[in-house]
């Protein structure tokens, strides 16, 4: 099933993300997460780009396909333009459509000493425009900023650059994470005024243990609500309590999503079954009932 599909069928989309291994010793491990997030009814669950095969890991198609065929999930595969050239890409497409994946998510990726500029791909838009083009069964999805892009001057640049995005052909977008659904409205009220009208799925991390704040969120350059900060400060040193504030902080971010009318909610759940169960608890009820 195209992702657009069940934007156009439900009132808040329910999604996550996981990461494919980086050695295959990890593969059988996430299997069986996999299937304990499958029991949780995920309308789609991204798949982060990775190579495999040469690189010693498990790619991104090898785990799409186990979602979609083994487990029948719909997965949403990331494909990045670092790296990747016209040639290098098509392969990859290939792969996908074989395996039966209909979804991609379209990507720059992060700047990296060990991925080269790519030449054929300059921007998301770029990669959207050549798949649109050459490979039309897929339907394409991208990534948007409640806070801005970093290498943008002003959240309305940025967001006047999804307008390329959409006329790229993308028909679905999901944001980087946030902790304070304010940069998540004010975003939407920029993009649709901007003439960006596709369907938004907020992405929400449940900061679970003390190196996400050191890690994950400093890469991300979310900024960090008062709230947020005195959560931290106050469980840090307390593991089995961090645990639980961030699933609760995670839990009361996304219900005010839904409530406030968000199109979707995507869940950055790091590969961990227990964490997208608790948050999945604590806001079933606003899903829809299938769910």
């Amino acid at each position: 099933m195209y992702i657009r599909q069940l934007f156009a069928q439900k009132p808040c989309v329910f999604s996550m993300e996981v990461f494919p291994p980086k050695q295959t010793v990890g593969y059988e491990k996430l299997q069986a997460s996999l299937r304990q997030m499958a029991q949780l009814k995920p309308d789609f669950v991204s798949v982060t780009y990775g190579a495999g095969g040469s690189a010693g890991g498990v790619s991104t198609c090898e785990l799409a396909s186990f979602l979609k065929n083994e487990l029948g999930v719909e997965p949403l595969a990331h494909l990045i333009c670092m790296g990747n050239e016209q040639d290098t890409i098509r392969p990859v497409l290939d792969e996908l459509f074989a395996a039966g994946v209909q979804n991609i998510l379209t990507l720059r990726g992060d700047r990296s000493p060990l991925r080269p500029e790519s030449k054929s791909f300059a921007h998301a838009s770029d990669l959207a425009a050549f798949i649109r083009a050459n490979y039309g069964s897929f339907g394409l999805s991208g990534a948007c900023y409640p806070e801005g892009h970093v290498e943008s001057a002003t959240l309305a640049e940025d967001v006047a650059n999804l307008r390329l995005k959409q006329e790229a052909g993308v028909s679905h977008l999901i944001t980087q994470l946030f902790f304070d659904n304010l940069h998540y409205y004010r975003f939407l009220n920029v993009a649709r005024r901007t003439g960006v009208d596709l369907p938004v799925s907020a992405g929400v991390m449940p900061i679970v243990k003390k190196q996400q704040v050191e890690r994950t969120v400093s890469l991300s350059s979310a900024s960090l609500p008062p709230k947020f900060t005195k959560m931290i400060s106050r469980w840090q040193d307390d593991e089995a309590s961090l645990f639980e504030a961030g699933i609760e902080y995670a839990v009361e971010q996304i219900r005010d999503l839904i409530e406030g009318g968000a199109d979707g909610v995507h869940l950055y759940v790091m590969n961990n079954p227990t964490v997208a169960a608790k948050v999945y608890d604590g806001i079933r009820d606003l899903l829809p009932a299938e769910n």
